[in-house]
């Protein structure tokens, strides 16, 4: 999952990157609404963090001018203002949730999972496909109930496939969306990790959870089952 942090302050901006970015995720970060504004119509985030009080241009017009380009992706405020006349507007002009600073991280966390669950259509954390199970939460995965184990990359890839259950995914959307904006796009990486996910999770080749279309890309084909 890639994620845009815009925040001001640069100490907290950092700490976030890198808690953030320990845990699996990809994260861009934008000091001010005008690079904010840039950024989020360029990049393809799955969500972005926005505080309010930013230079040249306020959280609430940055998301305001996002939701009126068709831009969808789940926001997630910090404000430190305690009026909640100021969280309402931020909700009202596209925001899906707040976290109040002072806060602590693991709030920020469990609300960026639960905005990032809900974005896919999943109410819990472990996501089902068939008899591969994936827990959003913990990063695991596990195939007829028993475990299986793999890299922070390849369960990115394959957290995004399942996620996008049945649509086709190019190389290049992968790449966007679990990697950064430093990546080399024109890595064949992605087909290293599809190559090793198919061995670990169907090592009889008799699921076949991942198809390939060439010249188009990768299409998680077990269905999502409720639970």
């Amino acid at each position: 999952m890639r994620l845009l942090i815009v925040e001001d302050e640069a100490e907290l901006r950092a700490q976030l990157k890198s808690r953030l970015q320990a845990l699996g995720y990809a994260v861009d970060t934008a000091a001010d609404g005008k690079e904010a504004v840039f950024m989020g119509s360029e990049y393809p985030f799955d969500l972005a963090i926005v505080d309010l009080g930013l230079p040249f241009i306020s959280g609430i017009d940055v998301i305001k001018r996002w939701r009126a380009d068709g831009l969808n992706f789940p926001v997630l405020i910090l404000t430190a203002r305690d009026r909640w006349q100021d969280k309402v507007e931020g909700l009202d002009a596209g925001a899906d949730d707040y976290v109040s600073k002072p806060f602590h991280f693991e709030e920020l966390l469990a609300r960026t999972k639960a905005l990032l669950r809900r974005s896919a259509g999943i109410a819990q954390s472990v996501l089902r496909c068939g008899p591969i199970a994936l827990d959003t939460g913990a990063q695991t995965v596990r195939v007829n109930d028993q475990p299986v184990e793999l890299t922070a990359q390849e369960y990115k890839v394959l957290e995004y496939l399942m996620l996008n259950t049945g649509k086709v995914i190019s190389k290049t959307v992968l790449i966007e969306h679990i990697y950064d904006q430093e990546f080399d796009l024109d890595s064949n990486v992605i087909e290293v990790f599809i190559a090793r996910l198919r061995r670990k999770l169907d090592p009889q080749n008799t699921l076949r959870p991942i198809e390939t279309l060439r010249g188009r890309g990768y299409r998680f084909t077990l269905e999502r089952t409720p639970g």
